[in-house]
């Protein structure tokens, strides 16, 4: 083989390992560091506070929920649909003033039926599709976690909580209870406004305001602080 054949060869192999390079730096791009925290933003925190500040750890977490959960395709709802959930998720909004603890227990029963309509797991599955709902809506997916975590609280009792979530050392009282709605409202609004079958027509998506108050219409009074009645 001559030396210009040899040279050609080497040239060509570096080539491609360069190639392969680049696209090793892009793939891992799209997933961690700066990816990642683009991604999944306040959750990206969490996990890093979840391994101590492990920033290593909690990127090869959140790497294996992309790898797990970042090919599900959401199902838009249909207008009936969209339709019985924002009027349940009322209907618990107004039972809220006189019993906050059914009120919080079927907001996050509400939240995973919907999650479950759009395509996540199943709402029995509540870790796989929490973990999933933080690939695909991680600015609000913390708002499940809290509301999940107080309802737990008032059906098992006191000591099975996270005061992170409930802010006290016992169980929540009604500002918690309150304030995880308020905070699980915002989830439910990206679940039952995004990818809508007609969205052309869609009337604008209603947020949450930390005073909470969401745009168009007012909470009911019970939302608001020290009305709601202490179940």
């Amino acid at each position: 083989m001559s030396t210009g054949v040899i040279i050609a060869l080497i040239v060509i192999v570096a080539a491609i390992v360069a190639v392969a390079a680049v696209l090793a730096v892009r793939a891992r791009g799209s997933h961690g560091g700066h990816g990642l925290k683009r991604r999944f933003g306040p959750e990206y925190d969490r996990a890093v506070a979840r391994h101590d500040g492990d920033v290593k750890a909690a990127e090869r977490e959140l790497d294996a929920l992309v790898e797990r959960h970042g090919g599900l395709r959401e199902r838009p709802l249909e207008p009936a649909e969209r339709e019985r959930f924002e009027a349940r998720w009322t209907a618990a909004q107004e039972r809220f003033v006189d019993s906050p603890q059914q009120a919080v227990t079927e907001a996050d029963r509400l939240l995973a039926e919907v999650a479950g309509a759009r395509g996540f797991p199943d709402g029995d599955q509540y870790e796989e599709q929490l973990a999933a709902l933080s690939v695909h809506h991680a600015d609000h997916v913390h708002g499940y976690r809290r509301v999940h975590r107080v309802a737990r609280v008032r059906v098992n009792g006191v000591g099975t909580h996270d005061a992170s979530a409930t802010g006290t050392s016992g169980a929540p009282g009604t500002e918690d209870m309150r304030a995880a709605m308020v905070e699980a409202r915002a989830l439910f609004d990206d679940l039952v406004g995004e990818a809508s079958h007609d969205a052309g027509r869609r009337r604008p998506q209603e947020r949450v305001s930390q005073n909470g108050s969401r745009s168009g219409h007012h909470l009911p009074r019970g939302f608001h602080r020290h009305q709601a009645k202490e179940s």
